[in-house]
This record gives C-alpha cells, structure tokens and sequence, in this order.
C-alpha cells in the first residue's frame, strides 16, 4: 500500500492494518519529512485519543490529514503510532 498526496509518496509498505476500512501504516514506514504535528486531537470510544500531523509537500500544508494513535485503548493496542489518512491523500 502506498499514500501519496501531491503526486508525493507519504508512507509505503506491505504491513497496513485496515480499522474501518482505513489503512494504518506502520510508524517506520512515513517519510517525516512531510508531516509536523498539529494541535488537533479527536477521541473514539473505543481506540481512543487520536493524534494529528499536517502534511507538507512543495510548501503546501494539508491540515490534519493524518492521524494516529499514541495511546490507544486496548481494543486497538495493534494500531499504536500507526498513521492513516484522509482529506485528499490518495491511498492504495
């Protein structure tokens, strides 16, 4: 699996796990270059806390287009630090 947003390749690997048909990509598979933290944060009732990243590409910010979980409760321990995407980040 690949996500790419800008024709720029954000994260890529073969370990995804899909959570309510998203992909999470594992922590050593982004490329940091691209992702700065955001001050958002949004809870699900039953992985947690999620965190957020901008992500820029060419000087283009995508607001809070990547999420994680730094703690996540135990129903989705198999997801801690794994990123998925939205808002336009083509994945697949």
């Amino acid at each position: 699996m690949k996500a790419t947003w800008r024709r720029t390749t954000l994260a890529e690997s073969e370990q995804t796990i899909v959570v309510e048909g998203n992909h999470y990509f594992p922590p050593d598979s982004i490329d940091r270059t691209h992702f700065t933290e955001s001050e958002i944060h949004t809870t699900c009732g039953w992985k947690g806390e999620a965190s957020y990243y901008d992500l820029v590409v060419n000087g283009e910010i995508n607001k809070d287009a990547a999420w994680f979980y730094p703690d996540p409760k135990p129903a989705a321990a198999n997801i801690k630090n794994y990123v998925a995407f939205w808002n336009g980040v083509e994945v697949g």
